[in-house]
């Protein structure tokens, strides 16, 4: 399956085909035949955004004309801020529910689900043409991206003083990014804290063109962003204190690639699961995700995690595993124990 990367940040998805796997119900039925076709609104991470494209493009094939899915890509916080507000159905998220996030979906009596769907090696890349450089470690990363390296940290040899003497052009997520909240806390120890000195964007394709242009570049972007266009990066190994990791599936399943390896989620709304065409969609989603994700260069979850969301999803197990905490270093096997507690 080919999937673009380079798509409009909003992807309107007309469903083509019948069926549903043997999913549908008389509910469901009854919405294909009105007259209007049901619109699913989805928005948030720019990360997720290939796993639900992906999944919403199989998912067309089991309807016809019925559903219309739109996916939007306004980074997970600004997605969280539409989706607390009742404006979309389903939100993709690169990180958790933050707690003040959590908060006014609670005014607005806004409930969810809290559904894991797959995990990313975020990616730490530079242009094949910066030979100088395969490795960084997560106090390297720091002195470059903390705050006061803002005007101050500038040239590849205040890094290390064996790289040249040259400019460094610096890339990464925009403030309404997961990825930037995630990245922050993992690397700089304080989630947003981050200097402002660089080029910033809720669209890793911006990030990839910028990175992959200019060998004084490094940037980060997620593993999905940086494998379909490995010919034009290089990943750099990161050394969180056992020596440099490369990120990879095989890193991540074994723990090893810290602690740049994080989970990744969909929100559901109650009030939007209550409805046959979108309870439907989000079946289909958990159980097509482990097949799907890796098509997709991401890290699928063990088949278990999948039946406990989808039993939470069915059963009407609302709310989040995280209550607000971290999940830096968060591995795949402490993920499936705290979601199993849920």
């Amino acid at each position: 399956m080919r999937l673009s990367m380079a798509r409009s940040r909003t992807r309107l998805i007309i469903a083509t085909g019948f069926g549903l796997l043997g999913l549908i119900s008389g509910g469901f039925v009854q919405s294909i035949h009105s007259e209007s076709p049901v619109l699913i609104k989805v928005d948030g991470s720019s990360t997720v955004f290939p796993i639900t494209e992906a999944v919403a493009e199989e998912f067309q094939k089991e309807t016809r004309g019925a559903v219309r899915v739109t996916v939007g890509i306004s980074g997970t916080g600004g997605g969280f801020k539409k989706f607390c507000r009742g404006e979309t159905d389903v939100q993709d998220a690169s990180r958790p529910i933050q707690s003040a996030e959590m908060e006014v979906c609670r005014t607005a009596g806004v409930q969810y689900f809290e559904l894991p769907v797959a995990f990313d090696a975020l990616t730490v890349a530079v242009s094949p043409q910066a030979t100088w450089i395969d490795n960084l470690t997560v106090a390297e990363l720091k002195q470059i991206w903390e705050p006061s390296a803002q005007g101050r940290l500038l040239k590849w040899n205040q890094i290390r003083s064996s790289w040249p003497d040259s400019p460094i052009k610096l890339f990464g997520a925009g403030s309404d990014s997961g990825t930037f909240d995630y990245f922050t806390e993992a690397v700089v120890g304080k989630a947003k804290s981050s200097r402002g000195d660089y080029t910033a964007s809720e669209d890793d394709n911006t990030l990839v063109q910028g990175i992959s242009n200019d060998k004084h570049a490094l940037g980060y972007i997620p593993y999905a962003y940086f494998e379909p266009n490995k010919k034009r990066l290089k990943a750099l190994g990161i050394d969180g204190g056992t020596g440099p990791v490369l990120p990879s599936r095989d890193t991540v399943e074994n723990g090893t690639y810290q602690p740049l390896s994080r989970p990744m989620f969909i929100y559901v709304s109650t009030k939007a699961a209550a409805k046959p065409e979108i309870k439907r969609f989000v079946e289909f989603y958990l159980t097509q995700a482990q097949t799907l994700v890796p098509q997709v260069k991401y890290v699928p979850l063990p088949k278990q995690a999948y039946s406990i969301a989808l039993d939470h999803f069915q059963h009407g197990k609302v709310g989040t595993a995280f209550q607000g905490t971290s999940t830096i270093g968060l591995k795949i096997e402490d993920l499936l124990r705290r979601e199993s507690a849920l």
